[in-house]
């Protein structure tokens, strides 16, 4: 038993849907999450950079003295994860391998379709993750950019965020995909709409409950898990614009974020 926190972190709000998850699997353990808003998006920017990015999290959040992280960003799994692990004493886990496994295992005509941000999709990580499970899955992959902007503004099941979603998904409609895997931490808010215009056929994989699950097992092999009588405590850390976070971070919680710590890096 180890009742000292879980690290989460993300370039900025979208891993709160991670976060979320291992709440609701894991709700005897404490977290700290790291939002580095004031460099988001990570997206656009160079493997280089994400890698010098996301080691400063990774000091800070061992300096606040986490039993195991988790990489609850795409971006940062996608051009840094080994990286990372490289540099880490304590377990990591990022989110594309978890829906990786998710997505091989749900398929039954091994068509399966990853939506993403553009540096996900050019980063090539989920088709080699899948492939490294599935050598004959055929993957087709589609950049959402615009996702992104609509969930933060809360438009989860506006008109114009379908008409968009059809538009983007219409070329995995006709690659016939039966699994789609949501590779960005901000698309599982759009679940909804995205099984209304997918239709029941297609299973929707969302990387924030397949990370939490992974977590969960990580810690229970490894004997890191807190007490079933531990009182957690939930801390919310952020490089900048702290009231931004609190406002967009509460849609992606489902509740209100009560403190909320500045911390810059870099």
């Amino acid at each position: 038993m180890n009742p000292a926190p879980l690290g989460v972190f993300d370039s900025g709000i979208g891993g709160l849907t991670v976060a979320r998850a291992v709440f609701e699997r894991l709700p005897h353990e404490s977290v700290i999450y790291f939002g580095d808003t004031a460099r988001v998006p990570y997206g656009p920017k160079s493997p280089d950079t994400v890698r010098r990015y996301s080691g400063e999290i990774l000091a800070y959040l061992l300096g606040r003295g986490v039993k195991a992280l988790v990489v609850a960003c795409n971006t940062i799994s996608a051009q840094a994860l080994d990286f990372l692990r490289e540099r880490s004493p304590v377990p990591l886990v990022g989110v594309i391998e978890p829906g990786a496994r998710a997505a091989v295992q749900g398929t039954r005509s091994g068509k399966i379709g990853v939506i993403g941000t553009a540096g996900t999709i050019a980063s090539g990580a989920y088709e080699r993750a899948i492939k490294r499970l599935r050598p004959d899955a055929a993957v087709c992959v589609q950049a959402c950019p615009l996702f992104v902007p609509l969930v933060e503004e809360g438009w989860f099941d506006h008109a114009a965020t379908e008409l968009i979603a059809r538009e983007y998904l219409a070329p995995l409609q006709r690659a016939a995909v039966d699994v789609l895997v949501l590779g960005c931490t901000h698309y599982p808010l759009m679940k909804p709409l995205l099984g209304q215009v997918l239709g029941p056929a297609v299973t929707l994989v969302d990387s924030a409950e397949e990370t939490a699950k992974a977590v969960a097992e990580d810690l229970t092999r490894q004997g890191l898990g807190a007490a079933p009588g531990n009182r957690p405590t939930h801390r919310f850390v952020v490089s900048d614009d702290e009231p931004h976070f609190r406002k967009v971070g509460a849609r992606f919680l489902g509740e209100k974020l009560q403190h909320v710590e500045v911390v810059p890096l870099g």
